[in-house]
């Protein structure tokens, strides 16, 4: 039952606080999974993230739907989702009740133009977390020529994320391993003699 109620807390918080859509939700479920209960740690959410990234529908539910299940079963990812859900529904019909008598009032926008640098500071810390873990996997060269093509890929011939994500599974997934050293030296030894 704590463990319900941690996901449920969790998530309902992300739900709560994740003011600009998905991508400023990533960091907010990032500290609650990785940093604060540690159901996951950063390679699998780095993990969890690329593959989400490749299906449809809304990052937040996707993540929060895995994390329960692999938290708590079905309950765990029912519960992870609909804590996710409630707050946007609940603020939705909220604001939206409340919209038109304050929509021209300076302070909405003066809101949300305070907002915006604390998400993006949010996700410049989650991007080198990202950077630095690739650094450690595949060295300096690999990690900025990769974010070279990914941003011209991006940024001026417009592909979309999910097709950069599912091309690089797919050539993860066809790549022949090599051997590792310990095969190496039994094939090697068996040759000599």
């Amino acid at each position: 039952m704590k463990t319900q109620w941690h996901l449920f807390v969790a998530f309902f918080r992300v739900g709560m606080l994740g003011y600009g859509g998905g991508p400023a939700s990533i960091p907010l479920v990032h500290k609650e999974v990785v940093g604060k209960y540690q159901w996951m740690d950063d390679s699998d959410f780095g993990d969890l993230l690329a593959l989400a990234n490749t299906l449809p529908g809304p990052i937040a539910t996707k993540m929060a739907g895995y994390i329960g299940y692999r938290v708590s079963g079905w309950i765990g990812l029912i519960n992870a989702v609909m804590a996710v859900m409630i707050p946007t529904i609940f603020l939705m019909i909220v604001l939206l009740g409340s919209l038109t008598s304050v929509q021209g009032g300076g302070w909405v926008e003066g809101m949300t133009n305070a907002v915006m640098p604390v998400v993006g500071v949010m996700m410049a810390v989650l991007t080198w977390q990202f950077f630095n873990k690739a650094r450690k996997g595949m060295g300096w060269v690999q990690t900025i020529l990769f974010t070279v093509v990914a941003l011209i890929l991006l940024e001026l011939l417009h592909v979309h994320p999910g097709i950069i994500i599912a091309a690089l599974l797919a050539a993860a997934i066809l790549r022949k391993e090599p051997k590792d050293e310990d095969e190496k030296g039994a094939v090697k030894g068996g040759d000599e003699g």
